[in-house]
């Protein structure tokens, strides 16, 4: 398998209805005998949606990967020093995790989970989940889509005529994606259409 034996700091952010599809890609990993460690921002750690409560969300992914869930920048600063993985993903990230990472904000453990990963010139995998990557938030996609060492998993337009500022990455290439970041490139084509 190519992910067997790959360290992956593995980021979820507060889109909650493309948690359940994350979460089918982290149990695959596993399955091809990657070692995921999980982390959370706060949100999705303490906040019930019509998608799931934010403790199923915390124990299954606890479950699927036999660590406990990384929830502070306290909890991940050992990421950067010690070079614990291979990659970092955030998946699915949020436009307001977007306009941070873009920013320089670094408030919560996904945030210092990439950021130490930058420090240390390794790769920060994207898969964008926002209903303003073509708005407010389209110059901070364009400043991380020319970052050295971040790479996205193709995205598109999921309803291009009732939200038409919407992106969305397609989770099932997250492994692909994952597989060429650790070689420094970018899977591609970069932009795809859903269907």
């Amino acid at each position: 398998m190519q992910l067997t034996g790959v360290k992956i700091g593995f980021g979820l952010t507060a889109s909650f209805c493309t948690l359940e599809p994350v979460l089918q890609q982290i149990e695959r990993f596993t399955r091809e005998g990657a070692e995921i460690y999980p982390i959370m921002t706060r949100e999705v750690a303490t906040v019930d949606t019509r998608f799931g409560k934010a403790r199923e969300w915390m124990d299954r992914l606890t479950r699927i990967t036999g660590k406990q869930v990384m929830m502070s920048i306290v909890d991940v600063e050992p990421i950067g020093p010690q070079k614990l993985v291979d990659v970092v993903v955030i998946a699915p990230c949020t436009g307001n995790t977007l306009a941070k990472l873009a920013n320089g904000i670094t408030d919560g453990a996904v945030l210092m989970a990439a950021k130490a990963q930058l420090r240390n010139q390794r790769p920060v995998v994207i898969a964008i989940s926002t209903n303003d990557g073509l708005g407010l938030n389209a110059r901070n996609l364009g400043s991380l889509l020319n970052t050295r060492n971040v790479y996205f998993v193709p995205f598109g337009q999921d309803s291009p005529r009732n939200k038409p500022n919407s992106l969305i990455a397609k989770m099932d290439l997250l492994g692909a994606t994952i597989v060429e970041a650790l070689q420094g490139r970018q899977l591609q084509p970069l932009i795809v259409t859903y269907s």
